[in-house]
């Protein structure tokens, strides 16, 4: 049995923060914290300097994953967008994630060109379609211990009660999770909490009324997982942006000095001593 089916089957709430590099996965593993989340929006942002519009391909993505799964020993859940492409791109992307490790995926309803759940402008496949889509993704991983969620960005189009219909009835079709997207508020959040009644996710983006919510809160209403998705992202681009400001004014990082990891620090961050200790042992004498 996987780390991640152990988790949920252990019936604690299991906190995703979400990295959109290797590096924050490892800082996501060395804050003490049960899965990391690879989020297409950072991957996107991080890799190309882009918005979150589909602009990411699949070997992309999937090179993202495989590197973020190296750096960490936690369960790595990956955002795997629509599957890239027809059906056939579907099974490729399921085989691929699982070949790389990846502990588990998700698989959303829109249209393409897809775009990030928080947008306007998003668009719906049919859910019977999905529903097709999603048994072949079922299919897909049916060899291998990863884990399937199937999202639905239907809240923003539609509102809670088609979001609602879709997170059941995608449930139906053997995946192990589902995923309403583009929650803002604390009421959508319950409403779901309340009307889905299999294990699910929620996704708490910083900004919006959801953001006051408690890991308890979430635990309470009955949410199996919770990504974190934009929190180290927004946090390390204001950061940097501030320490870039100091330095173009006053010509050194005097100011923000507190802010910054020592070179020691960073080093333990990036696990240097590992490699001091292996090299130490079998190197050259």
């Amino acid at each position: 049995m996987s780390i991640l089916k152990e988790l949920l089957n252990a019936g604690r709430l299991i906190q995703a923060p979400g990295a959109s590099d290797a590096l924050t996965a490892r800082l996501v593993e060395q804050a003490g914290f049960p899965a990391v989340y690879m989020t297409g929006f950072g991957a996107t942002a991080t890799t190309l300097g882009m918005p979150d519009l589909g602009l990411m391909t699949q070997t992309e993505m999937l090179d993202h994953a495989r590197r973020m799964v190296r750096a960490t020993a936690l369960p790595v859940i990956a955002d795997a967008d629509t599957g890239y492409g027809g059906i056939n791109n579907l099974l490729r992307t399921v085989e691929d994630y699982a070949q790389v490790g990846v502990a588990a995926i998700h698989l959303e309803d829109q249209t393409l060109p897809k775009r990030c759940g928080q947008l306007s402008g998003v668009q719906l496949v049919e859910a019977e379609a999905q529903v097709r889509t999603l048994k072949g993704a079922v299919r897909a991983r049916a060899w291998s211990e990863m884990l399937l969620i199937a999202r639905t960005d239907a809240l923003g189009v539609h509102g809670v009660e088609e979001a609602v219909r879709r997170a059941n009835l995608y449930a139906e079709t053997g995946v192990d999770l589902v995923f309403v997207d583009g929650v803002k508020t604390i009421a959508q959040a319950e409403a779901i909490a309340r009307q889905v009644p299999g294990r699910k996710v929620l996704s708490i983006v910083d900004g919006n009324e959801t953001q006051k919510l408690t890991a308890t809160d979430i635990s309470q209403m009955g949410f199996d997982i919770v990504f974190y998705a934009l929190s180290t992202l927004l946090a390390a681009a204001r950061a940097s942006a501030s320490v870039l400001d100091a330095l173009r004014i006053n010509g050194n990082t005097m100011a923000v000095a507190e802010d910054l990891a020592t070179y020691g620090d960073f080093m333990k961050m990036v696990g240097l001593h590992r490699y001091h200790d292996f090299e130490k042992e079998f190197g050259q004498a």
